[in-house]
């Protein structure tokens, strides 16, 4: 699992429990699978189609930080599955899984447009050749 962002927990991030909102942790982890995702096919048109289970494991409080790994499963002809673990930076606890996220790509009109990989790549290879 490759971890990619860090998320600081602030007072606005808390539920009525004072325990990270589930609903804010999904807010990220949709923007970071997003982002993966047009990264790996180069396209900012990409759209969340699917979230498998959400296991919540392990809470996180205020003043945690937290990291977002994604991970690809997949290669499809117009989508990429992926997976996530979000755990805490400094003891490693996880706190959320969810092992299937499937992104689809799209073309201007909206529509699924194949988008040819079938491996993952990385920006600095792209930049070098």
């Amino acid at each position: 699992m490759r971890f990619h962002t860090r998320k600081w927990i602030r007072p606005e991030d808390l539920n009525a429990n004072g325990t990270l909102f589930g609903g804010r942790l999904l807010q990220w982890i949709d923007e970071e699978a997003a982002l993966y995702a047009i990264i790996q096919m180069e396209n900012q048109k990409v759209v969340t189609k699917f979230m498998s289970e959400i296991d919540f494991k392990s809470p996180a409080y205020q003043g945690d930080i937290i990291e977002i790994g994604i991970d690809v499963v997949n290669f499809g002809n117009a989508s990429l599955t992926l997976k996530c673990e979000v755990r805490n930076k400094m003891t490693h606890q996880t706190i959320i899984t969810i092992d299937k996220i499937v992104m689809v790509n799209m073309d201007e009109e909206g529509k699924p447009k194949p988008h040819g990989k079938t491996k993952i790549e990385y920006v600095k290879d792209r930049l070098a050749k």
